[in-house]
């Protein structure tokens, strides 16, 4: 994926001036790629010039996202875009979302399964989901301010 294209579509036209960063990346949708997605959100985002508990932050909900694209779909790839625009930074996640078949991986326990989207949405302003506009899959978006 090109860096730049977009996952979220726009809201509304932008005027002259407003200055939107957008960065792309395309992992393996498999566990040992999470750590890869994290690196390259705080990668982009030092590059950016994004202070360091922005950076925290959005690294954390991107392995989480990441994360239960993995557990949750068969997606042979996953999609991420960072998105610096208007003093809110947008991180949005999309699957294939394929159904796993076969054996699932095994989650840690009850007490740890499922807080993933509990702290995306302590950490983020507003978050959400849609369906993918083009094909099957679906897009987690959460943001943050900068």
């Amino acid at each position: 994926m090109a860096p730049g294209t977009a996952l979220v579509p726009p809201l509304m036209d932008r005027c002259r001036g407003t200055a939107i960063r957008r960065y792309g990346f395309e992992l393996p949708g498999r566990a040992e790629f999470v750590a890869a997605a994290r690196r390259l959100t705080r990668q982009q985002l030092t590059q950016w010039g994004v202070g360091e508990d922005t950076c925290d932050t959005a690294a954390l909900i991107v392995s989480e996202l990441f994360t239960n694209a993995v557990l949750h779909t068969a997606s042979e790839r996953v999609v991420c875009e960072l998105r610096d625009s208007d003093g809110r930074l947008r991180v949005a996640v999309k699957d294939q979302g394929r159904r796993p078949t076969g054996p699932r991986l095994r989650h840690a326990g009850d007490d740890e399964h499922g807080r993933g989207l509990q702290l995306v949405d302590t950490l983020s302003s507003f978050w959400g989901t849609r369906d993918a506009a083009d094909g099957p899959g679906r897009i987690v978006w959460a943001e943050v301010p900068c």
